[in-house]
């Protein structure tokens, strides 16, 4: 898939865990894992945006696309 989450990178900078984040965003550990390991079909708006609230980032720091 030419999209790549880089949610992990974000976490490592602002020295935050998945469970923190999780808790934070308002979103279960187990769709937010589904979204750091780039299995997520889909993100809401609503999502990405909680995440980049938190982690206090813009959307292009979390996904980034890469053609083929």
């Amino acid at each position: 898939m030419p999209i790549i989450v880089n949610l992990d990178v974000m976490m490592a900078k602002r020295k935050m865990s998945l469970t923190e984040l999780s808790e934070r965003v308002g979103i279960t550990l187990s769709n937010l894992s589904i979204l750091k390991t780039g299995k997520a079909k889909a993100v809401r708006l609503e999502t990405l945006e909680a995440i980049c609230r938190v982690l206090e980032c813009q959307p292009g720091d979390i996904l980034e696309f890469r053609g083929e």
